[in-house]
């Protein structure tokens, strides 16, 4: 096997970190991918690149022929389940799971090869794109997790995300509007406990994570599993949309509430709350929130 290589984009991103665990995980990574590889007995190539920020990812082939692809995410909250929400979709809308293992620090999975790979937000202009996630989400979340399921709530989640923004806002609030900074904290903390309705949500759900494929037209890559409102879910996607985001954020709250039959006005607070999250971060994020708030 020849020498494991980093992609820059995984690189640069544990450097930027620059957390101590992290570090040591990226140090030890390449023997972690030999000793993986050689395990399941897969033939590796080079990782896809630009990459990920927080996994090693690459086409693999194992001895039956099969075409498959290894990848080594860097565990963290978000991306706790990824292999146990494959698991549960099955294949059903996502990349199946044909394998994972625990080791300290690092979740494997042994995955579906999408080919020829082509990434949505690439193949089709942003309306298409609207219809094609909004048929994988119903998908998705017709497929109910079972009684004593692992996954977290997305009730949790937002409950340390507004925990974090109140923190990071009170060490510096970077000029951000106090009275969005506050309405974003208190929706996220109120909103994800009002639901009628719980799903398990793929939260992650982008033009840039559904690829195409052989076995179906298009497939749902890198889930973070997460059980809650399913109004959380096409929010990521519209968070990609950058001209409509900023020419009409609540048009494009409006148009993916009604493709997948969501109340409107949860789809857009769910937006407004994650536009005033990242803009702390994120000046381009305030003329949506500004616009969003309630």
């Amino acid at each position: 096997m020849s020498a494991i290589r980093i992609p820059p984009q995984l690189a640069d991103a544990v450097d930027e970190d620059d957390y101590p665990a992290r570090l040591e995980w990226l140090a030890a990574l390449p023997a972690l991918v030999t000793e993986i590889a050689s395990e399941w007995e897969l033939e590796l190539g080079d990782p896809y690149l630009p990459g990920g920020q927080c996994a090693w990812v690459a086409p693999a082939q194992n001895p039956a022929g099969d075409e498959l692809v290894l990848k080594l995410g860097w565990r963290h909250r978000e991306a706790e389940h990824e292999a146990d929400g494959l698991c549960h979709w099955d294949g059903d809308g996502a990349v199946r799971c044909f394998a994972t293992r625990q080791l300290d620090g690092t979740t494997a999975l042994l995955l579906e090869r999408c080919t020829p790979g082509r990434q949505l937000g690439k193949s089709a202009p942003e309306p298409k794109q609207d219809e094609i996630i909004a048929r994988l989400l119903r998908r998705l979340w017709a497929r109910v997790p079972l009684a004593g399921h692992p996954f977290s709530s997305l009730k949790n989640m937002c409950s340390e995300w507004a925990d974090s923004f109140e923190l990071a806002y009170a060490s510096d609030n970077r000029g951000l509007d106090p009275g969005l900074a506050h309405a974003g904290v208190e929706i996220l903390r109120t909103l994800p406990g009002s639901t009628t309705t719980e799903v398990l949500l793929c939260t992650d759900l982008h033009a840039g994570n559904v690829l195409a494929a052989r076995r179906e037209p298009w497939l749902m890559i890198d889930p973070k599993p997460f059980v809650g409102d399913p109004a959380f879910d096409p929010v990521q996607h519209m968070l990609n949309c950058d001209d409509r985001l900023v020419a009409d954020p609540t048009g494009l709250a409006q148009g993916m509430a009604r493709l997948l039959d969501l109340d409107p006005e949860r789809a857009r607070l769910w937006l407004f709350a994650r536009c005033a999250q990242e803009s702390l971060h994120d000046l381009s994020m305030r003329g949506p929130a500004r616009r969003l708030a309630p």
